[in-house]
């Protein structure tokens, strides 16, 4: 390569954040949920890269720290504590799901309305449930219903039974966006089918991985994905000793809700 526009593209990079080289309308993930299910949790990407591949998404943290909420090119951590921190870079990620987010359409959701109505309304405006949709929601919320996950030790207990006893938050008259994907049902063991939301407050002081909500008015924005791109943990992780056979859906299920 050219030395001059090597170093072009390298200072459009620093500038630009290589994310934005990144195609349109692809979902780039990184290992699959059901290796999250499984115990998976030691972090074999960093956050630096992570935002290589995206502006926008969801994932968590080395040994399951939290929460990761990615939102214009900013990585958030929101650990069992609720509280929302800046991770550094460096911090790696066993399990994360970014694009370049570049919405076809907004539109204004139905007031007074709770998650099940919101997921019906995008349903109806999305119809085609074999495509990815990177959905953000800006709102005012009611209450708003989230969970974090403390780290974990080794041996690493399932993702269900650490679940089971996940601390749990109430939020109340809160403003904040909501970042996640809905996800065909052809992804099951690879992706979260159906709709996967986190959620961080305007003031960038509580969220988590969202369990319910009721909105007082908001506004919606979608960009229908039609390209993933899976990467899978590289060198000497867990992940490639694992038995990925197993249906773990009524795992996930479990977890989910």
């Amino acid at each position: 390569m050219n030395p001059l526009r090597f170093t072009l593209l390298l200072c459009l990079c620093t500038t630009l954040s290589c994310s934005s080289f990144q195609p349109k309308h692809q979902v780039t993930q990184h290992s699959t949920i059901d290796a999250l299910l499984a115990g998976s949790y030691d972090g074999t990407l960093t956050c630096r890269k992570l935002l290589e591949k995206g502006n926008f998404g969801l994932g968590t943290f080395d040994h399951l720290d939290g929460e990761m909420l990615v939102l214009d090119g900013i990585i958030y951590q929101i650990k069992s504590d609720g509280k929302v921190y800046r991770p550094s870079l460096d911090l790696t990620t066993p399990f994360a799901a970014v694009c370049r987010f570049s919405p076809q359409s907004t539109f204004t959701l139905p007031s007074d309305s709770n998650m099940d109505a919101i997921r019906n309304f995008l349903d109806q405006k999305v119809s085609d449930k074999n495509a990815f949709v990177a959905i953000k929601i800006q709102g005012t919320f009611r209450t708003i219903h989230t969970r974090s996950v403390p780290a974990q030790k080794k041996p690493y207990p399932l993702l269900a039974k650490v679940a089971s006893h996940q601390p749990e938050f109430h939020l109340r008259n809160v403003s904040g966006t909501i970042v996640g994907f809905r996800s065909p049902p052809f992804v099951k063991g690879i992706g979260v089918p159906g709709y996967h939301l986190h959620f961080i407050s305007d003031d960038k002081k509580s969220g988590g991985h969202i369990l319910g909500f009721e909105l007082i008015s908001g506004t919606t924005q979608v960009d229908v994905c039609n390209r993933l791109n899976l990467l899978l943990p590289e060198g000497q992780s867990d992940f490639h000793q694992l038995d990925l056979s197993k249906d773990r859906s009524q795992e996930l299920k479990q977890v989910e809700q």
